[in-house]
């Protein structure tokens, strides 16, 4: 009997002792949460921040853009003619010199042979004349055989007919000129994008088809792809500079050019300026009069003040960031400059190594006080679309 009676106390020892360690956890367990909770609000009441530095944000502007051949020109007639005959039609490749068509002007035929005529005449009379005057000249040389004035007047035919040699000379060479017009050559290697003349047509500044060209020639080996850069961004560009485009005729293509003149003025409507970049086209996939979406890289050439989008806010009154200084807030208005992949350009009134504050909202007003954490910012170059 009091071995049970020992047993029955010990049983009821141990459940005291396991109910007050289990008292003594909970207890620990709420005190350690209390704790959390503690510290959790502690760190929210923390305002995040960053320390302020430069760098250059690279971004890419998307433009519209246009090709064009490289070089372009409208054939015309310079003189009244027929067509004789044309050699080429619309999409033949011709090279440098090559014949396009042969026109034909039967009185510049004869205004040659009368000009041939002309000049075959006063070279004749010019000879008569220098050879009289040679001969005179020397008989002079014996005192009192020629007067001083036949030998002048002599001299003075001689000069006269020289003067009229060199007019026919030169009537002769225009009129020859004028029939070499009668063959129109490429003046450079490229492709005829347009014909408008027939055989027997009557070309000319004088004829009825004047005002339009008899061929047009374009290089389309190498083409230009023009752009106008908004003003905003013209001191972001720099010469050689690799662009990327693609064209809506040949999806799922990029193709890549460089920059290799630039205007260096505004246009006066667009307040554009006009950049043009080389484009070589072997394979003639590319097409001039075609539109193309082009990627351009832009950058200031100095550094700037880059931020998180979220360290800046705006209000009625303009753009602001919140800088710390002794746990005080001051508001700094700033510019916006370029925008991309969370950071922004600002240009305001501010120094190196400013802090920050990094979610600032219109919120928190000027001098209030804060306890701040400071953050590392990744500041590496960012490349993105705008």
């Amino acid at each position: 009997m009091p071995d049970m009676c020992v047993n029955q106390i010990s049983s009821r020892i141990c459940c005291l002792i396991l109910l007050l360690l289990t008292l003594y956890a909970c207890n620990q367990t709420a005190n350690n949460v209390k704790d959390q909770e503690k510290q959790n609000q502690n760190s929210k009441s923390l305002t995040e921040s960053f320390l302020l530095r430069r760098g250059k944000l690279i971004t890419s502007l998307e433009l519209p853009g246009e090709l064009i051949a490289y070089q372009q020109v409208d054939i015309y007639a310079k003189t009244n003619s027929f067509v004789k005959k044309v050699l080429v039609d619309v999409g033949a490749q011709v090279q440098t010199g090559q014949l396009l068509v042969t026109l034909e002007a039967p009185e510049i035929s004869s205004q040659l042979q009368g000009a041939n005529s002309r000049l075959s005449a006063q070279e004749a009379i010019f000879r008569a004349s220098n050879s009289s005057y040679h001969r005179l000249f020397e008989t002079s040389k014996t005192p009192g055989t020629i007067s001083k004035n036949d030998l002048e007047q002599a001299l003075a035919r001689k000069s006269a007919d020289s003067a009229q040699l060199m007019a026919n000379r030169s009537a002769y060479k225009e009129v020859k000129d004028q029939l070499s017009y009668l063959s129109i050559h490429a003046p450079f290697s490229g492709v005829i994008s347009s014909r408008n003349i027939n055989p027997g047509a009557f070309v000319g500044p004088g004829g009825k088809s004047s005002e339009l060209p008899l061929f047009s020639l374009e290089q389309q080996d190498k083409l230009r792809l023009v752009i106008s850069i908004p003003e905003q961004y013209t001191g972001q560009l720099a010469p050689k500079v690799d662009v990327s485009f693609s064209i809506k005729a040949l999806p799922g293509k990029k193709f890549h050019a460089r920059i290799v003149r630039l205007a260096g003025s505004l246009d006066k409507k667009l307040r554009a300026e006009r950049i043009e970049m080389d484009v070589y086209n072997q394979e003639k996939l590319l097409l001039p009069g075609m539109y193309a979406d082009v990627t351009i890289p832009v950058s200031n050439a100095i550094p700037t003040f880059i931020v998180p989008a979220s360290a800046l806010f705006s209000s009625t009154e303009g753009n602001y960031v919140l800088t710390v200084t002794d746990h005080k807030i001051h508001r700094i208005a700033v510019n916006r400059g370029n925008e991309n992949a969370g950071f922004t350009e600002v240009y305001g009134k501010l120094t190196d190594k400013d802090t920050l504050v990094l979610h600032a909202t219109d919120e928190m007003h000027e001098s209030s006080t804060v306890q701040t954490k400071l953050i590392e910012i990744k500041r590496d170059t960012v490349r993105v679309k705008l």
